[in-house]
């Protein structure tokens, strides 16, 4: 169960039910998404289709894009939000219609003649795994399969198959539904904690039954055309047993006529509404593998533990021994020992491409904030499943909010660097365009291979101009805003002046970015097996819930970066190397060039059905756009401890 796992949504759950105990005229209502809706017997309900996926192409096409029976009333689109056309989704309505409680095995639809260009479309889709994704009350399908002697949850159902030692391909024309209810007594205002540890109240509902479960076997079955075509949509048929053999199964040939069928069973479930969706979290798939994960955890804290340990003992040791020397002392010291002590005068020196510097910070703090609110959200139950594309709608509208904190850290850190506001109006300009016109020019070449393939995937032209229109009127304004605050704050002074001639770096033997570069590996080792979940809910269609845990690792990713960023500033320094404002933000923001390489080991070794070069390209492409961020999101955190970490060393140091 999620709360197990979450103990901070008891919490939430326990305060939301003692307010709404002491407020009982209060109306709430279930938080994660839908609203719960209670059916009488009989009552028509409509199941709605979104758009074929594969795990083999990642291409999502529309439902209505192969022969399917259409409903009387013609396709009809639903209202989509942001996030779910960002990610394919094209919710359509069905001509599968469900009495409430009420068993029956129905027609549809009876096909043309396939031509010979369906035939072989049909037949593409099966071959390439395509599955078809249908939703009853906000539900999605699901269904069950024996392998390996392990009972095996999935989400939707294949469009076809082709048997083992057959030349035939056969479509799946005939659904065997499987719809749990659980017979619902009003008895007034009831406050409900589910076992996500969501808090609702049902006021003074009606009694009836509410769908708790939406279950599907399908087949293949061979009917004959000319007697099916006699009939009306939703006339009785006869019922099914599923699996049938081959000789009686549908095969997928040109002008054959293919006949749609449905049968619908009821069954009485103690599921109550709030808990429906713990049959979906728990899928087998999704199972966070906890025990790897905290012993993970565990090694984490404990070398950061050494890591922090040692580097307090050392530094503070350094400044008690410098502290507790008069003047001549100093004097002595500097001429004849080495170390951070012999860069005061160049520790503060400005870094090259300081202005590109400002504006990776800034959108590193942006997108470090958009994640942490996003995670806590979802931990607390407001982005659940049940609201589907809420969770990418949050994550930008967040962002484009967020652009007023990063032109004020970009403007801020420029005016440190530089000691004046001159040009802080192109540090704001360029911190509200970098990131976002990264990702914006690779979508639109990524977008341009969906057009191609005609992937519902693909962005329509309508939404690129809401994008830009909401970047431009929203995020760059904002930035702005945030910009001009950042010229009326309080500067930050150098505690020690700058040399007019800077200093020699003695040589070193090794490249000093081969160790920013080896520095990224402690971070990553707090995010590899996390990482695991995330790419798996993204490409395999599996559902990601333990933000809960998510936000313990993001908590510790940061403590991680910013201790591994010190320490690689503080090594830097005592070997008199004071170039290290870009080295700090890259020793934490290294750890996307491994993330990058998992991703890429991914998709050898985990995403093996994924097949061609266009479908490998845009996963390549979204990967890459995901590890800039984390990039610029550990590259920000990192840079700005190891800056209070040296502005705060040379202060704590005596000089003339």
């Amino acid at each position: 169960m999620v709360a197990k796992m979450l103990s901070s949504k008891w919490i939430s759950a326990s305060l939301l039910v003692l307010f709404l105990s002491l407020h009982p005229g209060v109306h709430a209502f279930y938080l994660p998404g839908t609203f719960m809706h209670t059916y009488t017997r009989g009552e028509n309900i409509s199941a709605k289709v979104n758009s074929l996926t594969s795990i083999e192409t990642e291409l999502p096409f529309s439902y209505y894009s192969l022969p399917y029976c259409k409903p009387p009333e013609g396709v009809k689109k639903s209202a989509e939000n942001l996030g779910e056309i960002l990610m394919g989704d094209q919710i359509d309505n069905s001509p599968y219609l469900f009495r409430v409680n009420v068993n029956e095995s129905v027609y549809l639809c009876t096909t043309d003649p396939l031509t010979k260009d369906q035939a072989e479309l049909i037949k593409k889709r099966a071959r390439d795994l395509y599955q078809v994704n249908m939703v009853l009350d906000n539900l999605p399908v699901m269904r069950f399969t024996e392998q390996n002697g392990m009972t095996i949850q999935w989400t939707g159902f294949p469009v076809g198959y082709n048997p083992t030692g057959s030349n035939e391909d056969y479509i799946i024309n005939h659904l065997k539904f499987r719809v749990l209810v659980h017979q619902y007594q009003a008895q007034g205002d009831v406050v409900v904690t589910s076992e996500d540890g969501v808090a609702m109240v049902e006021s003074d509902r009606k009694s009836g039954f509410q769908i708790v479960g939406f279950e599907v076997v399908p087949c293949s079955v061979r009917r004959d055309p000319e007697a099916m075509s006699k009939l009306k949509m939703y006339d009785s048929v006869d019922s099914v047993n599923c699996p049938l053999e081959l000789e009686k199964s549908q095969a997928i040939r040109e002008n054959e006529r293919i006949t749609f069928t449905y049968e619908v069973e009821y069954v009485l479930s103690n599921i109550k509404w709030p808990s429906r969706w713990d049959a979906y979290l728990k899928m087998d798939g999704a199972k966070v593998h906890w025990f790897s994960i905290m012993n993970s955890m565990m090694v984490v804290f404990f070398l950061a533990g050494i890591v922090f340990v040692i580097f307090l003992r050392t530094v503070r040791r350094d400044l008690t021994r410098y502290e507790e020397m008069d003047k001549e002392a100093q004097a002595q010291m500097n001429e004849e020992l080495s170390g951070w002590k012999l860069v005061v005068g160049d520790v503060f020196r400005e870094p090259s491409c300081s202005k590109l510097l400002c504006v990776m910070v800034a959108d590193g703090i942006q997108i470090t904030g958009m994640a942490v609110v996003t995670i806590v959200f979802a931990a607390l139950g407001f982005l659940s499943p049940a609201s589907r594309g809420m969770l990418l709608t949050g994550m930008i509208i967040l962002y484009l909010f967020l652009g007023i904190i990063a032109g004020y850290v970009g403007v801020r850190v420029w005016r440190t660097i530089k000691g004046t506001s001159e040009g802080w109006k192109s540090v704001a300009w360029l911190t509200a365009c970098f990131f976002p016109g990264i990702v914006f020019i690779i979508l639109t070449v990524l977008n341009s291979i969906l057009w191609g393939k005609k992937s519902t995937g693909a962005l329509p032209i309508s939404l690129f101009f809401t994008l830009l229109a909401l970047w431009f009127c929203i995020s760059v304004p904002l930035t702005l805003i945030g910009g001009l605050m950042g010229t009326r704050a309080a500067s930050i002074d150098y505690p020690v002046r700058t040399n007019q001639i800077p200093r020699e770096i003695p040589e070193r033997k090794f490249p000093s970015w081969l160790l920013v570069l080896g520095a990224g590996t402690l971070p990553f080792g707090t995010l590899f097996i996390e990482l695991f979940f995330i790419l798996s809910s993204i490409w395999l269609g599996r559902f990601y819930y333990v933000f809960g845990f998510l936000f313990i690792v993001l908590f510790l990713l940061v403590i991680v970066c910013g201790e591994v960023s010190l320490v690689l500033t503080y090594m830097h320094l005592c070997v008199e190397d004071w170039k290290w404002w870009w080295k700090a933000f890259f020793a934490s923001g290294s750890v996307a060039f491994y993330v990058f390489l998992y991703s890429i080991n991914y998709l050898v070794f985990d995403l093996r059905s994924l097949s061609g070069p266009i479908s490998a390209t845009l996963y390549l492409g979204y990967s890459l756009i995901m590890a800039l961020a984390i990039m610029l999101s550990t590259g920000a955190i990192g840079f700005l401890l190891s800056f209070y970490f040296v502005h705060y060393l040379f202060s704590s140091v005596k000089i003339d």
